[in-house]
C-alpha cells in the first residue's frame, strides 16, 4: 500500500481483518470476555448503590476496578517482555476466573463491601498483564500495518458494543436472576479465553535484551518510563488520552445517580458507548492519515455536549448528550493504533503497560472526581464540571501539538511491516 497521505490508499475491510489467520477465534474470545466483564462491573456497582444510595460509593466501586489495573499494567510491563505472551495470557485469564469465583461467594454470603472491593482489586490487578500481552499479540498477527489499524478500530468497536450490551443487561440480571449468574458468566468467559489462547496462539520467544533479577526488572521499568516520557510523539499521545478521560469517565461514573431509581441507569451508562460505536464506524472509513489529523479536533469537541447536563434536562436528553459525546470519542482509535506502531517492538510490553497504567490511573481519578462532585453538588453538575475541566486541559495540549512530528511518525509507522509473519 502507498503510505502517501490519502493518495490511492484503499482502506481495508473488516472482513479482510477477520480473515487474517488465527485472529477470528482470538477476537471472539476477547469479545466474550469483555461482555462478561462489564456485566460483572455494573452488577457490583448496582449492588453497592442499592446498599448505600451514595453516588460517591457507586463511583468508588467503578474506580476500584481501575486503580489496581494501573499498578497491574505499570508493574507487569517487564514481565510481558520477559515471558512469551501466550503463557502470560493463559495464566492471567485463569487467575481472573479464580477471583470471579471469590466474588460469587462474597455476593452469596452478603459480605462486607471492603471484601468485595479487595477481590475486585485483585481481579483487575491481574488483568493488567492480559491487556498488555494481547496488544503485543495483535501487533505480531498483522504484518500489514493498514490491516492492523483497521483491527484496532474493530477491537475498539467490539469493546464498546460488548460494554454497552453488558451494561444495559447487567442491571436487569440483578432483578431477574441475581448477581451470581452474571458473575458465573464472567467466570466462564475467562476459562474459554484461556482455552482459545492455549490452542490457537503460537508460542513465540521474547526478543530484545532483558535485565536479570529484581534489579534488572526495576531497570527495565525505569528505562521504559524514560523512553515514554522523552519521546516527542508517544508522550503527547498518552497525555491527551489521560486528560480526555476526565470527560469520558464522568457519564459512566454518574449515570446511575442521574437515573436515580427509575431503572434507566444501565441505559445511560450504555449511551456514550453506543455513540462510540457509531464514531468508530465513521472514522474507520477514512485513511489512516486522515484519521490521525482528526485526533485533536475530535478531542476538543468531545466534552462540549456534556456541558449541557448542567441544565439537568430529562433522562432522554441526557442520554442523547452522552451519545453525542461518545461519538466524538472515536479519536482514541487512531491514537491507540499509532501509539502501538510507533513504539519499538522489543519494548512494546513494558511501554504498552506503562501507557495503559497512566490512562487507567487517569480514569480512576476521573471516576472519583466525578463521584465527589456529584455527591457535593448534583450528578448533573458533576458531569458538566468534569467536561469543562477536560476541555481546558485538551485545549492546552492542542495549543502545542507537534503536528509535523506526528505526521512523520505516522508515515514511518504505516510504511513498515511487522518483523513477524502473521
Amino acid at each position: 500500500m502507498n503510505p502517501t497521505e490519502g493518495q490511492g490508499v484503499r482502506v481495508p475491510t473488516y472482513g479482510a481483518v477477520l480473515r487474517v489467520p488465527r485472529y477470528l477465534p482470538i477476537f471472539l474470545a476477547s469479545a466474550l470476555s469483555m461482555w462478561g466483564d462489564y456485566i460483572a462491573r455494573v452488577t457490583i456497582a448496582a449492588m453497592v448503590y442499592e446498599r448505600t444510595s451514595s453516588p460517591l460509593a457507586t463511583a468508588t466501586t467503578l474506580a476500584v476496578s481501575f486503580v489496581p489495573t494501573f499498578f497491574g499494567r505499570s508493574l507487569v510491563g517487564p514481565v510481558v517482555d520477559r515471558f512469551p505472551y501466550k503463557w502470560v495470557l493463559i495464566w492471567s485469564h485463569l487467575l481472573r476466573a479464580a477471583c470471579v469465583l471469590g466474588l460469587m461467594w462474597l455476593a452469596l454470603t452478603g459480605s462486607a463491601l471492603w471484601l468485595i472491593f479487595l477481590v475486585l482489586f485483585a481481579l483487575e490487578l491481574v488483568g493488567g498483564a492480559s491487556t498488555a500481552s494481547n496488544m503485543v499479540l495483535l501487533t505480531d498477527l498483522f504484518e500489514d500495518r493498514h490491516l492492523y489499524a483497521r483491527a484496532v478500530g474493530l477491537a475498539a468497536m467490539s469493546e464498546q458494543f460488548n460494554q454497552a450490551l453488558g451494561l444495559a443487561v447487567g442491571g436487569g440480571l440483578i432483578a431477574l436472576v441475581g448477581p451470581e449468574t452474571g458473575l458465573l458468566f464472567d467466570l466462564l468467559t475467562f476459562v474459554v479465553a484461556a482455552l482459545v489462547i492455549l490452542f490457537v496462539v503460537p508460542l513465540r520467544a521474547v526478543s530484545g535484551d532483558r535485565g536479570r533479577g529484581l534489579r534488572g526488572f526495576i531497570h527495565d521499568l525505569s528505562t521504559a518510563a524514560g523512553d515514554l516520557t522523552r519521546h516527542p510523539v508517544l508522550a503527547r499521545l498518552v497525555t491527551l488520552s489521560a486528560v480526555a478521560s476526565l470527560g469520558i469517565a464522568a457519564p459512566e461514573a454518574l449515570a446511575i445517580p442521574i437515573a436515580g431509581r427509575n431503572g434507566w441507569g444501565g441505559v445511560l451508562m450504555a449511551a456514550p458507548i453506543v455513540g462510540a460505536i457509531v464514531g468508530i464506524v465513521v472514522i474507520g472509513r477514512r485513511d489512516v492519515h486522515q484519521q490521525n489529523r482528526s485526533i485533536v479536533p475530535l478531542a476538543l469537541l468531545m466534552p462540549l455536549p456534556l456541558l449541557l447536563t448542567a441544565l439537568a434536562p430529562s433522562t432522554w436528553v441526557v442520554a442523547f448528550l452522552f451519545f453525542a459525546s461518545g461519538t466524538l470519542q472515536a479519536f482514541m482509535v487512531p491514537l491507540q493504533a499509532t501509539f502501538a506502531l510507533v513504539t519499538e517492538p522489543a519494548l512494546r510490553g513494558r511501554i504498552f503497560s506503562l501507557a495503559g497504567g497512566v490512562s487507567i490511573a487517569a480514569a480512576g481519578v476521573s471516576f472519583l472526581a466525578a463521584g465527589w462532585l456529584g455527591q457535593h453538588t448534583s450528578p448533573h453538575v458533576g458531569v458538566a464540571v468534569c467536561a469543562a475541566a477536560s476541555l481546558v486541559l485538551i485545549a492546552a495540549i492542542a495549543a502545542s501539538w507537534p503536528h509535523q512530528r506526528v505526521r512523520t511518525a505516522v508515515d514511518h509507522a504505516y510504511a513498515t511491516t511487522s518483523s513477524h509473519a502473521a
